[in-house]
């Protein structure tokens, strides 16, 4: 295996939390422009709200596990590049490919599911395959990466959206899809393709990434965490109905009519909705911790071999 150079001396230099420092001045500058906007009303404000909103999390997280490479060839300028490239190629093909596949069915979230796990992998592998030496710990950071500038991207199309309404322009349906999607962004597609990034560099060598019956299972598996996160409305509508509906309810049904839920059924919905997302989220971030221990101990198998420290990057 050839060793990669040595991390930058700039690197062990870099002041600490720097991602917190970029996430509380974001987070400021956030709030004084949803404030100015809403006390002058002034649309030309409104991209400024909309990126802010939609890049703070996602450029944080980013920031944060930069700082938790392995290797002196990740650097700075290899994040950024795969952030907005990953971010940006992997929302046009997952909406080519959405649009041309996939149909109103029982089966479109599983469908959306492999399609936008299946864009963000390769487009991972293609933007990283030059690597020479390719440690799992790196193709976590990466891959957390192509993964948090796919949300970005797709949070900043999900605000522009809210704020059309049958009422006009409404800044706070905006404001409320970015504060729920930012809060949401850490167990989304950041975690699901880390995962699938470890798994990915942890076959491979410096030559080629290698396709394993592992990383299928981990596609497979992060696809249907995927489908089941954004079909949990569904879900919980469906096992509410279930469980409190009445035989009234089931006749409008039938009739082609939407009950009025009770209040006890609203507020079984939110719990099973909420208690369904937070599942999800659980088992992806256990599995992303159990993926990232095995990248640890095979970093420091290796590094044993090859006398190198565990834990610092090879010279």
């Amino acid at each position: 295996m050839t060793l990669p150079p040595a991390r930058p001396a700039t690197a062990t230099a870099r002041p600490r939390r720097v991602w917190l420092r970029m996430f509380l001045t974001g987070a400021l500058l956030w709030v004084l422009a949803v404030v100015v906007t809403f006390v002058t009303g002034n649309p030309n404000l409104v991209p400024t709200v909309v990126l802010l909103g939609s890049f703070l999390v996602p450029v944080t997280f980013v920031a944060w596990a930069f700082g938790r490479r392995r290797s002196g060839e990740v650097t700075s300028e290899l994040l950024f590049s795969t952030f907005v490239a990953g971010g940006v190629l992997g929302v046009l093909a997952a909406s080519l490919l959405e649009s041309y596949l996939l149909h109103p069915s029982a089966w479109l979230f599983a469908g959306v599911g492999l399609i936008e796990e299946a864009v963000k992998l390769a487009v991972l592998a293609v933007l990283t395959r030059h690597l020479r030496v390719k440690f799992a710990t790196d193709g976590l950071v990466l891959g957390a990466t192509v993964g948090f500038g796919f949300a970005a991207f797709e949070s900043a199309g999900y605000a522009f959206t809210a704020l059309f309404t049958e009422r006009g322009l409404s800044l706070m349906d905006l404001v409320q899809t970015e504060l729920l999607r930012g809060v949401l962004a850490p167990v989304g597609h950041g975690l699901w393709t880390a995962i699938l990034g470890g798994v990915l560099f942890s076959a491979s060598d410096h030559r080629h990434f290698a396709l394993t019956l592992r990383l299928l299972l981990s596609y497979l598996g992060v696809a249907l965490l995927h489908a089941l996160w954004d079909a949990m409305h569904g879900i919980a509508l469906v096992l509410t109905l279930l469980l409190t509906g009445t035989p009234w309810q089931y006749v409008q049904l039938e009739q082609g009519y939407q009950p009025q839920p009770t209040a006890l059924q609203a507020d079984v919905f939110t719990v099973l909705s909420w208690g369904g997302l937070a599942l999800v989220s659980v088992i992806g971030v256990g599995w992303l911790l159990a993926v990232r221990a095995r990248a640890r101990r095979g970093e420091r198998q290796a590094a044993v071999l090859w006398r190198i420290p565990a834990g610092r990057p090879p010279r």
